[in-house]
Formats: structure tokens, C-alpha cells, sequence
């Protein structure tokens, strides 16, 4: 007997750009007779890839096509990619929220979904009553949902507001009654999007247990999205990276993440010099440059570990602000932040005038393992306005050194691998 419990076969979604139906009556009469006639839209043949940072010429889009996969019962399968590559979309058709344009998908048992922050829910009503109510959407009798009432209340961590209104809750505390219902209704395929990253960290790691529970405990199927690679990494028996509504990888959670890091990494500056294309000040902020220099201040993306990295930020102010702060993050290759520092530790004076100006920063030699690393920047008043969001704009390498001071190839386990100081002392044997 198949183990397949859900089966995508060329499945593809079509919206229209602007508004809704062809935007003429005898182009609306024409798709309505070749439906009616049981023929293909005539208008599908119409459309460009899903690409969201460029204009289209097109009146139509294709947010998803031709694809492609097949889940097996207690798989947890991952799906990665940017912003707007159709992972939202694909996890919609999954549950049945919209249906595809072309294709057809498979599915054997119950499906339970967690799409958006308080989807099926009704503000008026209390969270108990949501309990019920979501219960009934996803298809549990009244009796199913009592026997797991107080498990999902005690799950969720709401008790104090369980009898108050869901209007009145967070978007936090909507995640996690949804999640506890979604998770404790025993659905064959459990569907969730990235919406637990509304959560907190102690609510993001009960989840992921959960769900790992219910795909190795139970045999029960997840559809995992996440931007969070590490969770992906843990969580996913394999993975898909979708990029502008179509597949370019399917495998291994490990080989699509890095797939998916490598293709991200490529876009990044390899040079070690990054030069922010956008002329005009933002906010009267306008980052010039970012670039990284070795020990012997020579400009670099390759760095041997015994070398210090200094980072060095150009940037230009039309006004004068209090208080300007410059961060930068160090990120591994599965964006686990590593290091941060902000320029508020420096003892220079915070308030800047209006000019142009060079701020730098040592990260130490001896921390980092082999590896690939990203930098992030991001600049701002505090507690006031964002001026320069936080954006990768550099990678670069370490190559690690043996202590005779040539390349290992030897891969050390963790992120970091600091050359620390040990002290030997030998002990006298007791008479």
C-alpha cells in the first residue's frame, strides 16, 4: 500500500494585477463560455513569473507553476525561499484556503492549518470558545475537542486569559492558542506557515518539539515554512526551495539550506567592498560603503583566523542627529547571529553633525571557526527611526590555522573556535 499521503502534480496559481476579473464584460463572457464548454482559460496562456522587486508588463502573474512533489506519512518536509517566492500561496492550496489554477493535488486524511495570526478566530468570542470553534473548522466533533480541551489551554500558556475576549490578546498569545488547537486536534497533515515567529523563544522551541512529536511520535505529516534555517535544519526531513512561484531545488534539508544560503550568499558582495547603490539620503541618512581589511590593512573576503577583521562604515549626514547609532551583526552561513556590536559602546561623542563619516570596528583574531560568514548593517536613532534597515552586505571566509601555522582542513564542530589559553599543572601523587 502507498505511504504518499499528499500529492502535488502540477499545480499552478494565477492572480490578476490590479483589479479583479479581466477588466472588460466580453473578456469576463469569454472565460465564463470556455469554463461552461469545459475548455482551458483562454487568458492563462497570459502571465509572467512572479517576480515582486520588478515592474510587469503583464495583466496577469503566476505565483506558483508546475509544481511538483510528494509527501509521505510522517514526512516533515521544509519549503524555503525569499519573500514573495510563493510559499504562502503553495501552503494555502495545500489546505484548500484557495484552489489551484491548473493541476491537482492529493491529499488522504485530515488537514489542519496555521496560516495567518488568528485565522478562524472571532474576536468576540473567548478564547475557550475559539477552542471549540476552530475545532469545528478543522473538522473535530464537539466531543473530540472536549477530551483535549484542557491540554491545549495548558499548552498554549493563556489560562490567566482563556475566558477573555481573543480581541484583547496579543498577536503572541492569538499564535499560541492557535497553535495549541491546530497541534492537539490530531490532523493526519499539519500545515504551518511562519507565523511562530510571532512567538517567543520559549514558545518557538515548544512548538518545534511538538511538531517533532507528532511527525516521529505520532507518524503524523508536517509542511513547515520557515526563514529560520536552523529550525528548518532540525526540524525538516527534506526540503524544497521555492524561488518566483517555481521549484529549483528539491532534496535534503541540509542540501536545499545550504542550496538556498549559497544562492543568497552569491547575491552578497565576495570582494570584501560594498557600495550602497542608492544616491539620495534617506532620512537625511545615506550609507557611502562598507568594506573589511586584514591584519596588514589589506582589503579582503578570504582571513586567515590568527588575523584581525576590521569593518570599516562610510556614511554621509545632511543634519545634525543625537544620538545616531551604527550596529553590525555577525551571522553564520545558517544566519545564527554570532556577534553584535553597536558604535553606542564607543567613547566618541553620539551626536553627529551634518557631513561625511568613517567609523570602524576590530572583530578579534582567534574567534571564528572555518567557515562562511555574513556581515549585516544597520543605523538608526534609537527608540526614535530606523535609517538604514538591517541588510547583508557582506560575506567572507575563514580559513582556519593549526597551531604551526598552516591550513587545516579539519572541519572543528560549532561556530566559533577561539584559540584560549589552557594551563597544565602536575599534581603529586598522594602517599
Amino acid at each position: 500500500m502507498s505511504n504518499i499521503i499528499l500529492k502535488a502534480e502540477n499545480i499552478s496559481k494565477q492572480y490578476r494585477l490590479g483589479l479583479v476579473g479581466t477588466g472588460t464584460i466580453a473578456d469576463d463572457l469569454k472565460r465564463w463560455c470556455y469554463k461552461l464548454l469545459g475548455k482551458e482559460d483562454p487568458f492563462l496562456k497570459i502571465g509572467e513569473a512572479n517576480d515582486r522587486s520588478s515592474n510587469s508588463s503583464a495583466n496577469y502573474v503566476w505565483a506558483l507553476q508546475n509544481i511538483n512533489f510528494e509527501v509521505n506519512k510522517g514526512d516533515v518536509l521544509g519549503i524555503i525561499g525569499k519573500n514573495g517566492a510563493g510559499k504562502s500561496t503553495l501552503l494555502k492550496l495545500l489546505s484548500r484556503v484557495t484552489s489551484p489554477t491548473t493541476g491537482e493535488i492529493k491529499t488522504k486524511g485530515r488537514i489542519a492549518s496555521l496560516l495567518e495570526v488568528g485565522t478562524g478566530f472571532h474576536p468576540e468570542l473567548t478564547g475557550r470558545e475559539n477552542i471549540y470553534l476552530n475545532g469545528a473548522i478543522l473538522g473535530m466533533t464537539k466531543s473530540e475537542i472536549s477530551k483535549k480541551e484542557e491540554e491545549i489551554i495548558e499548552f498554549s500558556g493563556c489560562l490567566g486569559y482563556i475566558d477573555t475576549p481573543v480581541k484583547r490578546y496579543s498577536s503572541g498569545m492569538r499564535v499560541r492558542l492557535a497553535f495549541a488547537v491546530a497541534a492537539h486536534l490530531e490532523p493526519d497533515i499539519l500545515v504551518v506557515d511562519e507565523v511562530l515567529a510571532v512567538g517567543d523563544a520559549e514558545f518557538q522551541k515548544k512548538a518545534i518539539g511538538k511538531m517533532q512529536d507528532i511527525s516521529r511520535g505520532d507518524g503524523r505529516t508536517v509542511l513547515f515554512v520557515s526563514h529560520n534555517m536552523a529550525a528548518v535544519r532540525n526540524l525538516c526531513t527534506r526540503a524544497i526551495v521555492l524561488e518566483h512561484g517555481e521549484t529549483v531545488f528539491e532534496g535534503s534539508t541540509d542540501e536545499a539550506v545550504d542550496y538556498y544560503l549559497q544562492k543568497e550568499n552569491s547575491k552578497l558582495s565576495s570582494t570584501g567592498i560594498y557600495t550602497h547603490k542608492e544616491e539620495d539620503l534617506q532620512n537625511g541618512f545615506s550609507l557611502k560603503s562598507v568594506k573589511l581589511f586584514n591584519s596588514n590593512n589589506e582589503n579582503q573576503s578570504l582571513f586567515l583566523s590568527d588575523e584581525y577583521i576590521t569593518v570599516v562604515v562610510e556614511y554621509v549626514l545632511d543634519k545634525t542627529f543625537n544620538d545616531i547609532r551604527i550596529n553590525l551583526k555577525v551571522l553564520s552561513k545558517n544566519e545564527d547571529i554570532i556577534v553584535f556590536t553597536t558604535s553606542s559602546h564607543s567613547s566618541d561623542e553620539t551626536d553627529k553633525k551634518a557631513g561625511n563619516y568613517r567609523t570602524s570596528v576590530r572583530l578579534p583574531k582567534d574567534f571564528f571557526n572555518k567557515g562562511q560568514f555574513k556581515i549585516a548593517i544597520n543605523a538608526g536613532v534609537p527608540g526614535i527611526e530606523v535609517l538604514f534597515p538591517s541588510s547583508y552586505v557582506l560575506d567572507f571566509q575563514i580559513e582556519k590555522l593549526t597551531p604551526s601555522g598552516s591550513i587545516t582542513n579539519t572541519v572543528f564542530p560549532g561556530i566559533t573556535a577561539p584559540n584560549l589559553e589552557w594551563n597544565v599543572t602536575k599534581l603529586a601523587h598522594d602517599k
